[in-house]
């Protein structure tokens, strides 16, 4: 079986844009984000030496969870104009490294990146899931694992990677419990309300005792502190509500992914149209004819392996 690295696109692209100081080509155009991408996938490359990658990137799908919650994410600001521009050549770039892209209208990229990992994991596969969003901790188990990026207070730290121990350690909760803490304690980068005062630590005490939101709303008589007692049976459907958008949908059409190929030739074009001379370096050092520097995408020089599933036909997912 083989090792799959899963790329929440957007979740680092974002980072390695605020992580970077301004740093722009000589005709003034911006290469920050780019500069971090490289150096991101080059080194979880390094570290973690995968079989594949597939990164997925957003289009806009929220519609299913905007119908439930209107002011889902309506607190995210506009992307930066710097960032946007730079996000085709993310895209190439991701591309001529020799990873699969993929992104679907209609449907949040969590949710088909999520999709994946489960159909990967049961086909008994290791996926690692490069990502900083919490979400992503419902699914983790003995072969779905996630790749947390370097804390920005000791980014020497570097990428650590958190299983089924690691989540119990952070939330207090094993992985099934996820979905049903986020919805108590609200999840703020999604813009959803948790019960009023109730935070980490209770919720964990609570469905470490009744299971499930299901099993604490039925016990509300029961818990405490007393003075959540009232709020949490009245505000049920809330809870519900919530419950229902932060629970990932594991049940869209998985992927058929084609074998991929690093293409260096293109990867040196475009970093040289970028301006980028140590990142230029570097990778022709890393794909010279014979390097024995890990690469990112098709690593072992064999095609990555097909999930045994449906593949998306290209109404329902596309590939970039």
């Amino acid at each position: 079986m083989a090792k799959w690295l899963l790329v929440d696109g957007f979740n680092l692209a974002y980072r390695c844009f605020y992580a970077i100081p301004e740093l722009t080509r000589a005709d003034g155009f911006p290469t920050n984000a780019l500069h971090g991408w490289l150096k991101s996938l080059w080194m979880l490359a390094d570290q973690t030496k995968p079989d594949a990658c597939v990164v997925f990137f957003d289009l806009g799908g929220a519609q299913d969870r905007l119908a439930l919650h209107a002011d889902y994410k309506a607190q995210r600001e506009e992307m930066p104009e710097s960032l946007a521009r730079q996000l085709p050549y993310v895209k190439s770039l991701t591309r001529a490294m020799g990873c699969v892209g993929v992104e679907q209208e209609g449907v949040e990229s969590d949710d088909l990146l999520a999709s994946q990992a489960v159909a990967l994991s049961r086909a008994g596969h290791e996926v690692l899931i490069v990502s900083s969003d919490k979400d992503f901790a419902q699914i983790v188990d003995e072969r779905v694992k996630i790749m947390l990026p370097p804390p920005t207070a000791n980014p020497k730290l570097g990428w650590r990677l958190m299983d089924a121990a690691g989540v119990q350690a952070k939330f207090g909760v094993p992985p099934r419990m996820i979905a049903d803490y986020l919805a108590l304690v609200g999840d703020t980068s999604d813009n959803i309300p948790g019960l009023a005062g109730v935070g980490p630590k209770t919720a964990a005490k609570w469905l470490n005792e009744f299971e499930t939101l299901e099993g604490v709303m039925a016990h509300c008589a029961e818990l405490k502190p007393e003075r959540f007692r009232e709020p949490i049976c009245a505000e049920a459907d809330k809870l519900r509500r919530n419950l229902k958008l932060t629970t990932l949908n594991l049940g869209l059409p998985v992927l058929s992914v084609p074998p991929v190929q690093p293409q260096p030739e293109a990867l040196f074009a475009l970093i040289e149209e970028l301006g980028m001379k140590t990142n230029l370096a570097e990778a022709r050092r890393r794909y010279a004819a014979g390097a024995a520097t890990t690469k990112i995408g098709a690593l072992t020089g064999a095609p990555p392996p097909t999930p045994v599933a449906a593949p998306l036909t290209p109404v329902q997912g596309e590939l970039f």
